[in-house]
This record gives C-alpha cells, sequence and structure tokens, in this order.
C-alpha cells in the first residue's frame, strides 16, 4: 500500500526526520506500519519516499531516501461556491480538490444560510483528498467573502465562468484556450437573486454556461461544471 503525508516543511535526501503527533497517531494507531516500512512525503516541491528506522507508540523517526516525483504546473481551475450546509460543503471541498482545483473561495450570498466555515476541518479534508488523489499541493481555501467583494476584487486576467441554472448556451473550447486562470461561480441552493445575477453578468470577464437541465444540488453542481472544464481543457 502507498502511503502518502503531506509535509509542508522543506523535505532533504537523507535526513531523519521525527514525524508530528497527527502523523505518529496515524501511521502506529490506524496503519499499524512497522519498522523498515515505507512512507511517502509530499508538498508542492515534489514528493520523497521514506523509510521508518525508528517507531514506538509516541514517537515515529523516518528517513527520507530519495525524490520520486518533481512538481508539475499548477491547475489555474479556481472555485467561488456560496457556502451550504456543513455534509455538502464538506463533499464539495473533497470533490473539487480531486478534480484539481487550485483555489477555493467560500461566498456568503443572498439566500446563503450558511455564514461561516471551519476552516481548521476544511483544510484537513482538502489535505486528505490531495493525498488520496495523488496530487502534491492541496488547495487555497480563501476567507469567507460577500458576493459583491468577490466581483469587485476579481483579477481583470482570470475568466469567471458562471454557472447558470438560466443559461441555455453550452461551454466551448473557445472560452478556454488563453490560459488565463479560471474561476468557476456556483451559486446557493436558493439560487442568486435577480440583482446578484445582473451584477455577475455584467462582469466584462464572465461567461454564462449550462450544467444541467434539471436543479442540481450544490455538490452535483461543483462536481458537474468543474468535470466539464477540466474535459473541455484536456481536449485539446
Amino acid at each position: 500500500m502507498n502511503i502518502r503525508l503531506y509535509n509542508p516543511d522543506s523535505i532533504e535526501e537523507n535526513s531523519t526526520n521525527l514525524l508530528s503527533k497527527e502523523h505518529t497517531h496515524y501511521v502506529v494507531n490506524v496503519m499499524r506500519l512497522k519498522r523498515g516500512s515505507n512512507i511517502n512525503f509530499f508538498n508542492s516541491e515534489g514528493e520523497w519516499k521514506s523509510e521508518i528506522v525508528f517507531l514506538d507508540k509516541d514517537r515515529v523517526e523516518v528517513k527520507i531516501i530519495e525524490k520520486i516525483k518533481q512538481p508539475k504546473g499548477l491547475s489555474n481551475i479556481e472555485l467561488a461556491i456560496c457556502l451550504v450546509k456543513k455534509n455538502p460543503m464538506e463533499i464539495i471541498l473533497q470533490k473539487a480538490t480531486e478534480l484539481g482545483v487550485r483555489k477555493i473561495t467560500p461566498i456568503i450570498s443572498e439566500r446563503t444560510e450558511v455564514k461561516e466555515l471551519n476552516y481548521d476541518r476544511a483544510n484537513k479534508i482538502v489535505i486528505e483528498a490531495t493525498e488520496q488523489s495523488n496530487q502534491l499541493s492541496p488547495p487555497k481555501i480563501f476567507e469567507v467573502t460577500k458576493l459583491k467583494d468577490f466581483l469587485d476584487n476579481l483579477d481583470g486576467t482570470s475568466k469567471l465562468l458562471f454557472a447558470d441554472v438560466n443559461s441555455t448556451k453550452n461551454l466551448n473550447a473557445e472560452t478556454l484556450k488563453q490560459g488565463n486562470p479560471i474561476s468557476v461561480l456556483i451559486g446557493p441552493e436558493g439560487d442568486f437573486s435577480p440583482s446578484e445575477r445582473d451584477s455577475i453578468l455584467g462582469n466584462s470577464n464572465v461567461t454564462s454556461f449550462t450544467i444541467s437541465r434539471n436543479i442540481l444540488r450544490s455538490d452535483t453542481a461543483v462536481i458537474s461544471a468543474i468535470s466539464l472544464v477540466n474535459f473541455i481543457k484536456n481536449s485539446y
């Protein structure tokens, strides 16, 4: 079994490192590894193979053997998602990470019922999803922001893709070919208000598109929209 653990600190070959309390618990009590077992550690600089050289119930040391993966170019896809309740929000964080999103911005709109995000829990979810999906960099989760502030602070070079339940337009390759950062905007369960839709559609860099003839839950919409963007980007 290939066990991957995220380590944001600098990693060097032939160094010996003491595992964190959390990683020690995982290695000893969850995975029940033994001395001599291998663990891969990764971060944005790459991935390294290590071997457990000392193991006790509350102390684990590993020796970094070799670098086995170099970093690749980061995805240019970002997700702007109106906050939803705990369970669907956790699904959104997990699936968006698996699909390669590099940034996640939680948004409050007029019809957003949830106003806060548990950042400790959110970061734990995206790190675990990064470990599972064989990636190197967990997405960065930004502070919760109001829709108006998000729109006002958009980078002028970014393409805003609005998954609009009222749109009949299909997303096409020409929209994505420029290589600029792409921000996929998903609304709340009750959709954006008419005035909010006007503000979104009034943005000069916005492209509205449809992902389904049906009304989708936010977590389903996120998976559908990002999968569609990935499919189109990988087709050219």
